[in-house]
């Protein structure tokens, strides 16, 4: 079974210029598989094993998610009430009522808020309300309207949970998160990481130079709420078990299973068969199991960690450079033990008729203030998309959604149209981007 999942996993690590990546698969409690793939350390020729450290990125962000819920169990908070009601000071301009944001916004990325312009420079959850309060913000819709990734939104659950527990928002995941699930090779701190051995190099690949460059860790402030971990694989492993054991680890509850039950719910759909729900996204029905996940990145850090409910399989998956395909490795991972073609996807977008005069209309550059970005163009009866200065063919899927294939996979932008029937943004990467200009 392994075997060809393993030259599979090879071909990609080459293939997209992967230094180092580390892969755990757990079922039923127990480690079945788990094994490095090329080197932690390039100058060193270090090779990476399941003990290697790696930046988590956004993975982090369901640990947070976790230590809500488990607030939640105690009586001190509910996801269903606002935001405001624990941070009373929060304001956005031009917002009169802010009590119609709710945790559960938060967590689910549904504020209405879009992208932001990134402050790592901010350590203080209080720096970050003001720029709540001070920046112009355009919102994209209503709370629940729709789905756009926002750190500095989610952020703020770091607040809340720093003000209920009236401990340091790492401090008290450490305890209460890390510490109890015996994750004793993570940590949030930069400076717990210099003290640790077997710790991964970051790198980004220089298409120009056609070289890895070493990065230094990111300094994240008040992001590491959402991005700031830093682990292992098998220590994600333990992480797992509390998902596949109704909140319990090894007999001791961590939360409630109503609590498990609540964070797995489908909240918003973002793609032909994937829903958001807390800081984790959901597959139902993938030949008959549901896959529960969520990647990351960072400058140096690829992730993606999910599980299986139904086998109670978990994978884990983490690289050592930005860009990596580490949610194809996941699932060739998950479609290994499945007996399935390693390079079978998600799901797969179908064949649509458009009319040439209709496919004009997408042309244009789309963004958001976080600095994604892409353009799209139609030259000889053809659709194409310009991302980080690489062209793409685009195929549209239906009235509404358009498809390219990049790096193995495809990849779908779906378009929000206004009341003249003229796209207005685009949902890409789980980020709404505006039309900028035709």
């Amino acid at each position: 079974m392994w075997k060809e999942f393993e030259e599979y996993t090879n071909e990609l690590v080459k293939d997209n210029h992967v230094p180092g990546a580390a892969v755990a698969i757990s079922e039923n409690n127990e480690i079945i598989y788990a094994k490095g793939f090329g080197v932690r350390d390039v100058n060193a020729n270090e090779p990476v094993d399941p003990c290697t450290i790696f930046g988590i990125a956004s993975v982090s962000k369901s640990f947070a998610a976790l230590a809500i819920m488990e607030l939640q169990d105690k009586g001190m908070l509910s996801v269903d009430d606002p935001v405001v009601k624990y941070i009373p000071q929060w304001r956005i301009s031009g917002v009169d009522d802010m009590s119609d944001i709710k945790i559960s916004h938060l967590l689910s990325h549904t504020t209405g808020v879009p992208p932001m312009k990134r402050r790592e420079e901010l350590v203080k959850f209080t720096e970050h309300l003001e720029v709540f309060e001070t920046e112009q913000l355009e919102l994209l819709g209503r709370p629940g309207e729709y789905l756009s990734y926002c750190n500095d939104t989610f952020l703020l659950l770091g607040l809340i949970i720093q003000d209920l527990t009236g401990k340091l928002f790492t401090r008290h995941m450490t305890v209460e998160i890390l510490d109890k699930l015996e994750m004793n090779r993570s940590t949030y701190s930069l400076e717990d990481l210099r003290k640790f051995d077997n710790v991964s190099v970051p790198y980004v690949y220089n298409e120009q130079t056609c070289s890895l460059e070493q990065v230094p860790w990111p300094q994240l402030g008040n992001y590491e709420v959402g991005g700031g971990i830093r682990s292992n694989v098998l220590d994600l492993m333990s992480y797992s078990r509390v998902y596949l054991n109704s909140g319990t680890f090894k007999g001791k509850s961590i939360v409630s299973p109503e609590a498990i039950q609540r964070m797995l719910q489908p909240v918003y759909k973002i793609g032909r068969n994937t829903y958001y729900c807390y800081a984790l996204k959901v597959t139902p029905d993938y030949e008959g199991v549901t896959l529960v996940e969520h990647g990351g990145s960072q400058p140096g850090v690829s992730s993606n960690f999910g599980f299986v409910p139904e086998t109670n399989l978990s994978v884990a998956v983490l690289t050592n450079v930005s860009d990596a395909p580490s949610d194809r490795i996941w699932l060739a991972a998950v479609n290994a033990y499945l007996g399935l073609p390693l390079d079978k996807q998600r799901s797969y977008e179908p064949e649509y008729d458009m009319d040439p005069k209709d496919m004009k209309k997408f042309c244009g550059t789309y963004q958001c203030d976080e600095g994604s970005k892409f353009t799209i163009s139609y030259d000889q009866e053809k659709l194409k998309i310009t991302i980080n200065n690489h062209e793409y063919d685009l195929r549209p899927s239906s009235e509404n959604t358009l498809v390219f294939y990049r790096k193995g996979s495809e990849e779908v932008v779906r378009f929000y149209f206004d009341e003249s029937g003229l796209p207005w943004a685009a949902f890409f990467g789980l980020r709404m981007l505006r039309k900028v200009r035709d």
